[in-house]
C-alpha cells in the first residue's frame, strides 16, 4: 500500500471505517435488513473517506502490535453499534403508539410484515414505523446524521475512556422517552376509546335488548380510523420534532 497509502492512513482509515460502518448499519432507514449490505457497506466506504480530513487528528497513533490494532477496532464497533442501536431504538416510540391504536381500534388482529423491524406486527404500527423513516429523510434529519458522526469524535473521542455507565444511563432514559411518547402520540385514540367504550355500556344498560356489539364493532373502526388520520399530521411532527433533538445530542459535539 505505501505507492498508494502509507500505514498511518491506512490505519486511520480503517479506524473511521470501522465506527461509521457499525452506525451506518443500525440507522433508521439505511440499516433496515432490505438494503444489500453491499450498499450500507459501500455507504460507510464513501463516508469514511469523505470525513477522514476531518477527524483523522484526533485518532491515536498505529499501534505497534497485531493485539492492539485488534483492541482499538473492536472498540470503534462497539461505539458505533452504541450510538446506532441508540438512534434506532428511539423509533420503538412509532411501533408503541401503532399497537396501541390497533388495540383500540380493535384492529391488532391485523398482523403484517414489518420490514423496520423484520417480524409480524400490528399493520398500523408498521405504517407509523415506514412513515417515520420517511419523515427523517423527507426533512432531512439524515444530515444530522452526518453531523453526529463527526460529533461522535468528540463526546467519546477514541483516546478517552469508553463512557460505558453514561451510555447506559442514556439509552435507559432513551427507551423512557421512546415509551412515553409512543403513549403521548396515541392519546387521541386513547381518548376517543374510553369515550366510545363508556357510551357503549351505557347503551347496553339502557337497551339490554340492543345488539351493541354488531354496531359497535363497525364504528370503532371506522370512527378510530378517522380520528388516526386526522392526528396524524400532528403525530409525524412531533416524532420527528423529537427525534432531531435526540440526534441534536451527538450533532452538537460537531457545532450544529
Amino acid at each position: 500500500m505505501e505507492p498508494y497509502a502509507t500505514s498511518d492512513q491506512v490505519w486511520q482509515g480503517a479506524l473511521i471505517f470501522a465506527r461509521i460502518g457499525a452506525v451506518l448499519m443500525m440507522l433508521p432507514g439505511i440499516g433496515e435488513s432490505y438494503v444489500p449490505p453491499r450498499i450500507r457497506l459501500s455507504l460507510a466506504l464513501v463516508v469514511s473517506l469523505a470525513l477522514w480530513p476531518v477527524i483523522a487528528g484526533v485518532l491515536p497513533a498505529l499501534p505497534a502490535t497485531v493485539g492492539g490494532v485488534a483492541g482499538w477496532i473492536i472498540r470503534e464497533v462497539i461505539v458505533g453499534l452504541m450510538i446506532g442501536a441508540l438512534l434506532r431504538s428511539f423509533t420503538t416510540a412509532l411501533s408503541t403508539a401503532g399497537e396501541i391504536v390497533a388495540l383500540q381500534t380493535t384492529l391488532a388482529f391485523a398482523q403484517t410484515a414489518n420490514p423496520m423491524q423484520a417480524q409480524p406486527g400490528a399493520t398500523l404500527a408498521a405504517f407509523l414505523m415506514l412513515l417515520g423513516t420517511t419523515l427523517v429523510f423527507a426533512t432531512n434529519t439524515h444530515h444530522l446524521f452526518i453531523a453526529g458522526l463527526v460529533g461522535s469524535y468528540e463526546l467519546i473521542a477514541p483516546a478517552r475512556p469508553l463512557v460505558t455507565g453514561d451510555f447506559a444511563e442514556l439509552a435507559i432514559r432513551t427507551l423512557g422517552d421512546a415509551f412515553m411518547l409512543g403513549v403521548q402520540l396515541s392519546a387521541p385514540l386513547l381518548v376517543f376509546a374510553l369515550i366510545f367504550n363508556v357510551a357503549s355500556g351505557l347503551i347496553g344498560r339502557v337497551m339490554p335488548q340492543f345488539q351493541v356489539f354488531f354496531a359497535a364493532a363497525p364504528l370503532s373502526i371506522i370512527l378510530g380510523l378517522s380520528v388516526f388520520a386526522l392526528s396524524l399530521g400532528v403525530v409525524g411532527t412531533v416524532f420527528i420534532d423529537r427525534y432531531r433533538a435526540l440526534a441534536r445530542i451527538f450533532a452538537g459535539g460537531a457545532g450544529v
